[in-house]
């Protein structure tokens, strides 16, 4: 897909987008990098304010709740231009999870209306200690309390942004004789029964932590329910989507970046009397980069259109599945090429190539680890056939 089959107010989102990140998010990211992630508050309202006048806050949720209203290849190419700025400071952008799509109105005005103006932070909870990429091994629990509500217990890890949340989106079970119904609730931090026990450090450095938290007995009324009881497994499933197809897009500006920062490095650089980009050595793998962003480009925003055009959502998931293994493989992989090409210099944390080999690794963890999408591509091609996938 090319640029200029975009229209108008398209391609004035992208450049929006695209000075956004060039102007407020990449100035901060070595002084985000030496401070561990953690910028001024001065600096982080700056960057609210600065998205919220420029129009790149809450992309895909409804105009009338706060929101964009973008279509998904909007909100793909928006994502691409974030994704070529490190240290996640675009997490500042106000925004929340798609789940709140399916919440009644007194929950989004209570929680996603003040989430997109910037004034509080949601996280979403569903891995736990023995449930990572299966979710059917969730063991958290909502037994009814037999007043129409229920008692949530269990613990949840790797919890993103729970340390600044007002508010956790969280998967549990609730308990129906011998069933199990998967359900997602809306779970206050400050309530009681809700403890954080700990937040432990991890291989980038993001503005926000990955806490891990226990929920005993957690009161919740029927109105903590998003949705419908029952109904966790398919607003997970629309949730996986968006976050496999956000990384692929973040993942095909992190290599636009790259290649532009490295190639223009390799021209200047001079070893043995020539440019290092005039040795094969160096020159060949860029391209081979290149290539993979061309096509993962192509791919991802492929699966954009297709949701945008609702195609079959069993297929767009396959697909989202397949953009984001691809990329995220051939980011990290570029990410390391590039280090390699700024040698000594590429080892240095206020290099971006270092700082993208440590960032983009957890692109092949988080959201699904590669094998996983590998399995989900593997069952779209028996069940969904072949030529849906390809196509």
């Amino acid at each position: 897909m090319t640029l200029e089959r975009l229209d108008d107010a398209t391609l004035d989102l992208q450049e929006r987008a695209r000075q956004f990140t060039d102007e407020v998010l990449i100035p901060l990211e070595v002084e985000a990098e030496m401070a561990d992630g953690k910028l001024p508050d001065a600096a982080v309202e700056r960057v609210k304010r600065e998205a919220l006048a420029a129009g790149l806050t809450g992309g895909l949720h409804a105009r009338e709740h706060g929101g964009q209203g973008w279509t998904r290849l909007q909100w793909a190419l928006v994502a691409e231009q974030f994704g070529r700025s490190t240290n996640a400071i675009h997490w500042h952008v106000p925004n929340a999870y798609n789940v709140w799509a399916h919440c009644s109105p007194e929950q989004i005005d209570r929680y996603l209306r003040p989430a997109l103006r910037g004034e509080l932070r949601d996280a979403y909870a569903v891995t736990e200690a023995d449930a990572g990429s299966d979710p059917s091994r969730v063991a958290a629990v909502a037994e009814p309390d037999g007043n129409g509500g229920y008692r949530l217990s269990g613990e949840k890890w790797f919890v993103t942004s729970g340390d600044v949340a007002s508010v956790i989106i969280v998967m549990a079970n609730v308990v129906d004789g011998e069933a199990r119904l998967p359900t997602l609730f809306l779970v206050d931090v400050d309530a009681p029964g809700v403890s954080v026990l700990e937040n432990p450090r991890f291989t980038h450095s993001y503005p926000d932590g990955h806490p891990t938290f226990r929920f005993d007995g957690v009161a919740l009324g029927a109105d903590a329910v998003v949705g419908e009881v029952g109904g966790g497994d398919g607003l997970q499933r629309e949730w996986f989507t968006e976050e496999r197809l956000g990384i692929a897009a973040h993942g095909i500006g992190a290599m636009w970046r790259l290649l532009e920062e490295t190639v223009a490095w390799a021209a200047k650089r001079e070893q043995g009397g020539s440019r290092i980009l005039d040795y094969q050595g160096v020159s060949f793998p860029l391209a081979d980069s290149a290539t993979d962003a061309a096509a993962g480009r192509l791919l991802t925003l492929e699966v954009a259109r297709l949701a945008d055009e609702g195609a079959d959502p069993k297929v767009v998931h396959a697909k989202a599945s397949m953009a984001k293994l691809f990329v995220s493989e051939a980011a990290w992989r570029c990410a390391d090429r590039c280090v390699q090409a700024f040698g000594g210099r590429g080892y240095m944390r206020s290099n971006v190539a270092e700082r993208f080999l440590r960032e983009l690794r957890v692109d092949r963890i988080w959201e699904g680890t590669s094998e996983i999408q590998r399995l989900i591509i593997a069952r779209g091609l028996e069940r969904r056939g072949v030529e849906s996938m390809l196509h």
